[in-house]
């Protein structure tokens, strides 16, 4: 494998500039995929400003807010890592709400939040309409390989031991998912960018795999 070292300032110049040169006045559809222990909110926060400064509004959006309802989740027990990989988000309602009308010829008219956990109910937010040239910076795990409409994906790597070591010991359950996601999908082989952040302090860009 072959990397660049770079700050996290200079990874977030570099992606915000990646973003810009697209299509000005289109929508732009971004995944940022990562664990929780690799913090793609994070990223995503972090590429409003630039995004906004470089003529582009940015509307974030969280995979968190599109979770199927619990009788469908724990169906197999709380912390099933099938159900987690396969059954957690409700990739439908994203697409339908947030990626379609983004999309060519969709209507532009968005849902940023479809279902509150807390309550499990809808949360009943209003659609809004995208401003022109908007750019949707859609943050979670397993996003990449699933079929969903991104224009362009980015993907938050770790090394095995890395994320065992950095995820919360409560959400352990979940990394047998997180590792058959990495061996069935391997999104690191087709996204357009790849961020290795075994350390979070030192981000590397992967430039080439062997």
């Amino acid at each position: 494998m072959r990397i660049r070292p770079v700050s996290f300032e200079i990874l977030v110049s570099e992606l915000a500039g990646l973003l810009l040169s697209r299509e000005p006045d289109s929508y732009l559809r971004v995944g940022i995929d990562g664990p929780p222990a690799a913090a793609p909110e994070r990223l995503a926060d972090a590429l409003v400003d630039p995004l906004k400064v470089g003529g582009r509004p940015a509307i974030r959006i969280s995979t968190a807010d599109f979770l199927r309802p619990a009788s469908l989740r724990f169906e197999f027990g709380r912390r099933n890592p099938d159900t987690f990989y396969a059954g957690w988000f409700d990739e439908a309602g994203l697409a339908r709400e947030v990626l379609d009308p983004a999309g060519p010829g969709g209507s532009g008219r968005v849902l940023t939040r479809l279902w509150n956990a807390e309550t499990d109910r809808a949360t009943r937010q209003p659609y809004q309409d995208l401003p022109s040239g908007a750019v949707l910076l859609v943050n979670g795990p397993l996003l990449l390989g699933g079929g969903l409409a991104f224009d362009v994906a980015v993907h938050l790597e770790l090394s095995p031991a890395a994320l065992a070591r950095r995820t919360d010991p409560e959400d352990a359950w979940t990394l047998p998912a997180y590792a058959r996601y990495a061996e069935e999908v391997d999104p690191a082989s087709f996204a357009d960018m790849v961020v290795r952040l075994d350390d979070p302090r030192r981000p590397a860009m992967v430039l080439e795999r062997q």
